[in-house]
């Protein structure tokens, strides 16, 4: 993902989000937007951050950043080693103990329902650890 362009720093986080999205004009920029659209769907409470200068989607905690690559957008979950994915979604940085990654590349189709399920699963597990318990008291 590019860096962010000089004299975005005022920006919201949902606006620089967009801002790097329109910077894609191709593939890539819809793919983004769609895994951003399809997050918002699974969890309507997500919150938005930008992070490491890429988009981070959290609840409770990081649920999955979205980073843009020439030739891949991957959604990275830093949890995805906890997470069941009966669908087999992850399909990058398989090797870790921790975290599991999804490369989206040109033309394919994304499994929307799987895709959200993964979500849905990762605000689970944040929801279960002990500092989210203990922020929900």
């Amino acid at each position: 993902m590019k860096k962010p362009v000089p004299g975005r720093d005022h920006l919201s986080v949902p606006e620089k989000i967009d801002a790097a999205i329109a910077d894609l004009p191709d593939w890539r920029g819809e793919t983004l937007a769609r895994v951003r659209a399809l997050i918002h769907e699974a969890d309507p409470e997500v919150v938005e951050e930008w992070k490491w200068g890429i988009p981070v989607w959290s609840h409770d905690g990081i649920l999955c950043t979205g980073e843009t690559y020439k030739a891949a957008v991957k959604a990275t979950f830093p949890k995805g080693a906890s997470l069941d994915d009966p669908s087999g979604l992850f399909n990058s940085s398989l090797e870790g103990n921790a975290r599991r990654a999804i490369d989206f590349k040109q033309g394919e189709t994304i499994d929307t329902d799987a895709f959200k399920a993964l979500i849905r699963a990762a605000v689970a597990l944040n929801a279960a650890t002990p500092a989210a318990k203990k922020k929900s008291k």
